[in-house]
This record gives C-alpha cells, structure tokens and sequence, in this order.
C-alpha cells in the first residue's frame, strides 16, 4: 500500500525541518495530518499489508518513522518490510532509526544527476545528507534501487551509473558492486521475490539480461554508455538487439 505523505524538492513541496534555503518563506507541506497518517499506517499494518510511503523532506521523515514505530509497538511483525519511497533528505539519526526499526530505503539515484541544485535549494549541510546512499548502506539500510519513471530515465544502467560515478557530494559515492545490488538482490528482498529473482540461481526465474560490457570492468564513468545486448523474461528470449549481437561477432569493442 503506497501513501504520498509529502511533495517534491523540485517544488519546494516536500516537507523540512527548516525552510528551504532559496525560498524562506515556505518549509514545504504535509499531506496528511499526523492523525490521519497514524491511521492509516496502523490499519495498514494490522491488515498484514506492506507499506510504501513516499516521504522526501527531513520533517517528513521524522513523522512517518515515528508513526511506523508506534505501529510496531503496538503490533509487533516481523519481516514487515515496509518501505520508504526516496528517503531523500536524511540525517545520521534518521538513518540509524530506519535500521533499528527494519525500514527499506528505496531510492532513487539518478535524482543525484536531475537535481544538480541541491546545494542552492537546501544549503551545504542538508544537501551533503540529501540521496545519503553509502551512509545508508554502512549503517545497515537495506537500499533497494529504482528510477521514479516517468519522472527520471527508467533504465537501471543509468541509476548504476548515479550511485557509483557520484560528482556532488562523494563521500556518499558507492562501489559498482553495490549498485548492482540494489538494482537486483535488495530490489527483490524490497518486493518479497528473494525466492524468485535477483540473482542468477537454480530454480529461480530467468529474468535477465545479457549486456555489452560487465559494469564491474570498466570505468563508472562508462557505465551510462553499456547497451542491452539481450533480455530474457522466464527463460525466453523477448528482445535482442541485432546491431551489436553482429558486433560480438568480431568481439566486442571496448567503450570509447
């Protein structure tokens, strides 16, 4: 079950602590009521449901890990899974709360490529714990990838390249090898599939594909330039791309 609980930085709508750093006047604004939220992710979670709650601003997160907690105290469940969609703007404490009470981060990274005016709209501070995905991982988050399309590009290549070729704030930067992870292993954990995808293995789905260069192999920066070669949904071929298979025919070309 998703709920919108706040909107977007893009349009100073997402709810913070303190006011945007280019418009003074507004701190953005919640969607729901604090009793209205309590509410519904209560009756959500008593229901067995999984939760997806889209909140981006630090005042957003706040509200919505206190209203889970509350959830989970009153009604324990484990392997709940609940998730929050872009967990934007965050902080060391926000982030230790999201492991201490199992919440998943699915993130977003090519937001870190769209949203090259983070520092203006947020001031230097925020903006180094805004899209925090290395602290996140250290800290214990499991970190689910995904593209927020139509709003960003929809392919993971690009969102690999995001996290792992990472020019504003780098410290935040993660290794290739982790990227992958959250596009395929924590992107199934995220979705209650572990059984069935994210990884190549005996008995699970053949839903995969085959491409040009292996992103563990080359530059990050190249990453954006890799080509799809073939995809395979349940074991059967459903798109190739003929231009380059004819390539690897004569071996293929390093990315130039």
């Amino acid at each position: 079950m998703k709920i919108l609980v706040d909107g977007s930085l893009g349009a100073h709508t997402a709810a913070l602590e303190e006011p945007y750093n280019d418009a003074a006047s507004t701190t953005g604004m919640m969607l729901y009521s604090e009793g209205c939220l309590e509410e519904l992710v209560t009756e959500a979670h008593k229901a067995g449901l999984q939760l997806a709650i889209h909140a981006i601003g630090d005042r957003t997160m706040n509200t919505v890990l206190a209203t889970l907690e509350e959830a989970l105290e009153k009604l324990p469940r484990e392997n709940h899974r609940h998730r929050i969609e872009h967990a934007s703007v965050l902080n060391q404490k926000l982030i230790r709360r999201m492991n201490r009470l199992g919440v998943i981060a699915s993130v977003q990274p090519h937001f870190v490529v769209s949203d090259f005016w983070i520092t203006d709209r947020l001031g230097p501070e925020r903006a180094r714990w805004t899209y925090a995905f290395k602290t996140l991982i250290q800290e214990g988050v499991r970190t689910t990838g995904g593209s927020d399309c139509p709003v960003e590009p929809i392919s993971p290549l690009l969102g690999i390249y995001a996290a792992a070729y990472r020019q504003s704030f780098p410290e935040e930067r993660i290794t290739v090898e982790q990227a992958l992870e959250m596009y395929t292993r924590d992107a199934a954990f995220a979705s209650f599939e572990e059984d069935d995808k994210g990884s190549i293995e005996t008995g699970k789905l053949a839903d995969l594909v085959v491409l040009s260069h292996d992103p563990r192999n080359i530059p990050p920066q190249k990453i954006k330039d890799i080509q799809v070669m073939m995809t395979l949904v349940g074991g059967r071929i459903v798109y190739e791309n003929t231009d380059i298979m004819r390539e690897t025919e004569r071996g293929i070309q390093p990315i130039k």
